[in-house]
């Protein structure tokens, strides 16, 4: 004789009644699903293959305390300018023959910073300005003054005669 299969009462009992409860709240939860209206948005249509960053907002800084403590001293004023006259016998003869004052100067004065720098500290007017690196590396100038101020003079009011 074979053996009967029949299903066990459980499971009978879980097909034959579903919980109504459940049905209804899902049922529910359905109709509530259909009536929420959202938009449907067309999908972007991409033109390039290639994608770019967009430029965020840059936003100004706004440090929380000074990088720098204090501000740097000026990179080339009147004392940095010109280091020293130079008082060999070839400049002693430039002051008496030719009005003209010997100095060394910064490597990177020009001559317009060298002739500020001469009207500032000595109060005299430079005509002309002479430059030449010597082999040693520094910077020699050769500040020819106008008619009105004498060299002589301002060498010994400078100090180097």
């Amino acid at each position: 004789m074979a053996p009967t299969t029949k299903p066990s009462s459980k499971a009978t009992h879980v097909l034959k009644n579903p919980p109504i409860a459940e049905d209804s709240k899902a049922k529910a939860a359905s109709r509530a699903a259909r009536r929420v209206s959202r938009p449907h948005d067309a999908r972007k249509v991409r033109l390039a293959p290639s994608f770019h960053r967009p430029r965020t907002l840059a936003l100004p800084r706004n440090p929380k305390y000074p990088r720098k403590s204090i501000p740097h001293p000026p990179r080339m004023d009147q004392f940095r300018t010109i280091v020293h006259p130079l008082n060999t016998e070839s400049a002693m003869k430039k002051i008496e023959e030719h009005n003209t004052l010997v100095f060394i100067v910064d490597l990177r004065a020009n001559k317009r910073q060298i002739k500020d720098a001469v009207k500032k500290l000595y109060d005299v007017q430079a005509a002309k300005i002479n430059t030449l690196i010597r082999p040693d590396g520094k910077k020699k100038a050769y500040v020819r003054l106008t008619a009105d101020h004498d060299a002589l003079d301002v060498a010994n009011k400078i100090g180097f005669i």
